[in-house]
């Protein structure tokens, strides 16, 4: 019965291996005889330099003594000629940044003009010199159009330099 069952396997196995698919296999044999893979050889690899660090001997930019130096500079505690008077009573718009104030509108009394602005829920008005945003600005004039600020603002140095600043009038959509 083994004899049998080894007979069957390599009967089955030789007519496995027939000539069933050789056109096909010769087909490919053609096309492909001529191709040949072919890879690019390996980029030369430099060899690695190490760069000396020289600058040991300069001075650390950021040791504390160093940026303390630099805070006692002439104008790093406000001490210029232009600097904000910090005694001066704080105005309602100087609680919000001047890009969340909207102006809306003007209205003149007599020979004075007033800026309406809204700031929050709030609508105010306001007249050339008053204070508004948090840079310390102060309105110079008021037009049609356009509210004129000028603000205090400190530079890298520390020292107070002004900044002309505008609120151009913005239309307000009717709920």
């Amino acid at each position: 019965m083994k004899k049998f069952i080894v007979l069957a396997s390599v009967a089955l196995l030789a007519a496995c291996g027939s000539d069933e698919h050789s056109d096909l296999k010769q087909e490919l044999n053609t096309l492909t005889k001529d191709l040949r893979g072919h890879v690019d050889p390996l980029p030369q690899v430099k060899p690695y330099e190490p760069v000396p660090y020289t600058a040991e001997a300069l001075v650390d930019p950021f040791l504390p003594d160093r940026i303390i130096v630099a805070q006692a500079g002439p104008g790093a505690r406000g001490l210029g000629k232009r600097a904000p008077d910090p005694n001066r009573p704080k105005e309602p718009l100087e609680a919000f940044p001047l890009e969340s104030i909207h102006m809306v509108g003007t209205i003149t009394q007599g020979k004075e003009t007033f800026g309406l602005v809204t700031a929050g829920s709030n609508l105010y008005r306001v007249k050339k010199g008053n204070y508004m945003g948090q840079n310390f600005g102060v309105i110079t004039s008021i037009v049609e159009g356009q509210i004129d600020l000028k603000e205090l603002v400190q530079d890298s140095s520390g020292e107070w330099v002004e900044r002309a600043s505008a609120l151009q009038l913005q239309e307000v959509s009717k709920r």
